[in-house]
């Protein structure tokens, strides 16, 4: 995610936003299983990186033809840095599915199943919500921790009822994001139970600089529905700061059906089919499911082998809407050639009022002023950041991390992945790239400073992105680029869909090659590796 940093620190002493800032490119079509279907049809929720203002040099890009388009706050209080300890756990296991392939009709990962009826001019959703959960923790569990993120916002979340294998719970605590839920029986190791919530959400006023709620013309759903947190020796679930994500995602199986207004066009990452009256969306291995609503979406679209991008804008901004479309096409064939296969069927891009840029599966933000500073090219902050939250498909989605602790293993990695677009697509902007993106803003810092010891947006945004991209360029350079290549599309193909921490990053890098980088790791870090 990106903030504007001439805005940041004004906006940030006001508010506290919610924040979650080796293959050919192109793969074999995608070929899923069916949804183990909990319940039939019932009827009845970002890390910020500097940027500068608009500029540059722009070099040509293609032009995209525009396809059929639709017709024409709250606050949060800053809570302490958590207390939350917990004992990390085994590295995760070795993907058994390839991205590409279809999950397995008895996947260990949550299943959620959501069907909601959005009222957009009421601005209103209401959600019957099944959850199948399989306890692979290795420990029988006495509860359940569900983050909550709408309950943030005042009035914003009502939770009708809650269940579990068809029996009403009713021992449940619900405070601020955390809702714990207390089991009748403790759920057994490689055991699975299933939750069944009906919520509605009143949804708010977004903030000038958050993603979560309505605009004008805009509905905004990020982190909107209860989800099981990763439990690590413990529920992870950590308080919000003013910078950086403080979620954690598990990797699930997600379905939404969703009735709308015919004249509401919506904004996901999936391809939308029919089922029955409702519009449904699958994603598989998706650590959230975020959508973005509007009558007054235009949409150009394109495709690269059988994933199509879709980029969603107002008027008068066609000429950033169909660039990013043709910079988000190049990103999509240059990351799945040098990491591994796009994991979804789609990306949306989407044009929102914010100061930044916001990634999720299969679907990025992008602030309205980039669009608005953009005349053509590859140079410009609609670039970059585009480019940024595209490779966060990658470093989040595929591979996800602790982006509390350790938030350097997606952001420094993304900030990188500019560079790598660039070198593979516009060569000749690398030395720009370098200086509008990273050395204007003269980082210095830790890179495995966490969203809790950062000091100051500047500092942490300084260390984790900005420095974090020097130490992997310098890390590139004593690995060998072959070498650094192999083991990036390693680290991804390993931890596809599981959880990597700074230890297997580094231990999956001696394995790739022996190279001393002692006096790297006492440059760059504060912790031993």
């Amino acid at each position: 995610m990106t903030r504007h940093h001439t805005l940041r620190i004004a906006y940030y002493a006001l508010l506290i936003t919610l924040l979650s800032a080796c293959a050919s490119p192109t793969p074999t079509p995608q070929s899923f299983a069916p949804f183990i279907l909990i319940t039939q049809d019932p009827n009845a929720s970002p890390t910020s990186t500097p940027f500068q203002p608009s500029g540059g040099v722009n070099t040509a890009l293609p032009t995209f033809t525009q396809v059929p388009s639709a017709t024409a706050t709250s606050t949060i209080t800053l809570t302490p840095p958590p207390t939350l300890t917990f004992t990390p756990p085994p590295p995760p296991t070795v993907g058994s599915v390839p991205p590409t392939s279809p999950p397995p009709s008895t996947s260990s990962r949550a299943n959620y199943i959501l069907y909601s009826t959005l009222d957009f001019t009421g601005k209103t959703i209401t959600t019957d919500q099944t959850i199948r959960y399989y306890n692979g923790t290795g420990v029988a569990l006495s509860e359940i921790v569900f983050s909550v993120q709408p309950n943030r916002y005042g009035n914003t979340f009502a939770l009708n009822s809650i269940s579990q294998d068809g029996t009403a719970l009713t021992s449940y605590s619900l405070s601020g994001q955390r809702m714990t839920v207390s089991l009748p029986i403790s759920l057994q190791p490689n055991t699975a139970t299933t939750f069944a919530l009906n919520f509605k959400l009143n949804i708010p006023q977004k903030s000038a600089d958050g993603v979560f709620g309505y605009d004008f013309n805009q509905i905004n759903l990020v982190d909107w529905y209860p989800f099981i947190v990763p439990y690590q020796g413990g529920w992870v679930l950590y308080d919000p700061m003013p910078w950086g994500e403080h979620l954690v995602y598990d990797s699930s199986d997600i379905e939404l059906n969703i009735k709308k207004d015919s004249d509401v066009v919506i904004a996901a990452g999936a391809t939308p089919d029919q089922n029955g009256e409702w519009i449904r969306y699958r994603m598989y291995g998706a650590r959230t499911f975020a959508l973005s609503a509007s009558n007054e979406f235009l949409v150009s679209e394109s495709t690269v082998g059988n994933v199509v991008i879709r980029s969603y804008y107002f008027n008068g901004y066609k000429t950033g809407g169909e660039g990013i479309l043709s910079l988000g096409t190049q990103a999509i064939e240059t990351f799945s050639e040098q990491y591994a296969p796009y994991p979804h069927q789609s990306l949306a891009i989407v044009q929102s009022d914010m100061h930044d840029g916001m990634e999720y599966d299969g679907l990025v933000f992008l602030a309205s002023d980039f669009y608005g500073q953009y005349t053509g090219g590859s140079r410009g902050n609609l670039a970059t950041i585009g480019v940024h939250e595209i490779a966060h498909q990658w470093w989040y989605g595929m591979v996800g991390n602790d982006h509390a602790l350790e938030p350097w293993l997606d952001e420094a990695l993304a900030t990188y992945s500019e560079r790598i677009f660039y070198e593979n697509n516009y060569p000749a902007n690398i030395s720009w790239w370098w200086q509008f993106r990273v050395d204007y803003f003269d980082p210095s810092g830790y890179v495995d400073t966490s969203i809790y010891n950062g000091g100051s947006f500047r500092l942490y945004t300084n260390a984790v992105y900005l420095n974090g991209a020097h130490f992997l360029d310098e890390l590139r350079e004593r690995m060998g680029h072959g070498n650094f290549s192999k083991f990036l599309k390693e680290y991804a193909r390993r931890y596809s869909h599981g959880h990597a921490t700074s230890a297997d990053f580094f231990a999956l890098m001696r394995e790739t090659v022996n190279v001393d980088i002692s006096d790297l790791l006492d440059k760059y870090f504060s912790g031993s590796y």
